[in-house]
């Protein structure tokens, strides 16, 4: 039994330190919010794709034009009036377009994307026609935008008069207006065509169907697509959000390195041992009397013994 006690007294005491030591709750920092996929966009005040063959068709030249082409991410902007081609009319240097304003933009940000286009006073050539032009326009704007949170949204606009191959016409939205002179050719134009979808959005203010052949500065024949103000974009992902902060509650995140398993609760520094302290080491609620029961019947039996050998040596 005093072996017993001794053991549970030593156990007291050694879980008395145990107890104060305070299990410091850990926080994790906040995450800062970080930028998500970037958005795209582009403008192109012209774009041609066009074929010229020369007389008998024993050569034919690609004709691929593009005047103020813009994409972002890095936004920019380009202001250029005119565009020339040479090697396809007799050496001679063709225009293919002439205006008094060409603009083409491109914009992106966190949370928005834009292209936007716009043509004014606009005369396109091709090659064999050195005097009428293709197409004349008063003018054509083109705007795609892209926002987080919102629809995309493509937008064309047509304004003021049109003339192809030098007659003027009166454009419909239903379907392509086809203009036709003979001894020159015919072209087909598509008025204002917009496609948006969940993250993008495209505009183009007139797009045409070229086959001319004029016979004139061994040019035989001009086939192929000529686009004026095209505007694109694609909504950014926009900016993350933040994680939530975790505690020590949630798994991984003791303050000793230690993983998985039981949940660490807080201690405060009182004076007294709690009692799921105590009952981890094996104690009660009662060890401290036993203790102290055990240090008083030491105490006692130590001076019966004193007592007794004093008594046999007096005795002897």
């Amino acid at each position: 039994m005093n072996s017993n006690t001794f053991r549970l007294a030593a156990l007291a005491v050694a879980a008395g330190p145990v107890a104060l030591l305070a299990a410091v709750p850990a926080h994790a920092a906040p995450a800062t919010p970080t930028t998500g996929g970037e958005g795209r966009a582009s403008a192109v005040v012209l774009r041609t794709g066009l074929d010229v063959s020369l007389l008998n068709k024993s050569v034919q030249v690609p004709l691929k034009v593009t005047l103020n082409e813009v994409q972002a991410p890095a936004s920019a902007e380009k202001t250029a009036l005119s565009v020339n081609v040479d090697g396809v009319e007799g050496g001679a240097p063709v225009s293919v377009l002439r205006a008094d304003v060409a603009t083409a933009n491109a914009t992106v940000d966190e949370r928005r994307a834009e292209g936007y286009t716009n043509l004014a006073k606009a005369r396109i050539h091709v090659p064999g026609l050195p005097v009428l032009s293709l197409i004349e326009v008063e003018k054509v704007t083109s705007k795609a935008v892209c926002e987080v949170g919102r629809k995309p949204v493509a937008e064309s606009n047509v304004l003021g008069h049109v003339a192809v191959l030098g007659k003027k016409v009166t454009l419909s939205a239903g379907g392509p207006t086809r203009v036709a002179v003979p001894g020159v050719g015919e072209v087909s134009l598509d008025l204002s065509k917009t496609v948006t979808t969940e993250r993008t959005a495209a505009a183009t203010a007139l797009q045409l169907k070229v086959s001319v052949n004029p016979l004139n500065l061994n040019v035989a024949e001009v086939e192929g697509e000529v686009t004026l103000a095209e505007a694109t974009c694609e909504t950014p992902k926009g900016p993350k959000t933040p994680e939530k902060p975790k505690t020590s509650e949630e798994p991984g995140t003791t303050d000793g390195g230690t993983s998985g398993g039981g949940d660490v609760k807080p201690q405060t520094g009182s004076d007294t041992a709690p009692t799921e302290a105590l009952a981890e080491t094996g104690g009660s609620s009662t060890t401290p009397y036993i203790a102290g029961g055990a240090a008083l019947l030491l105490a006692v039996g130590a001076g019966a013994t004193v007592l007794a050998r004093r008594r046999a040596g007096s005795q002897g």
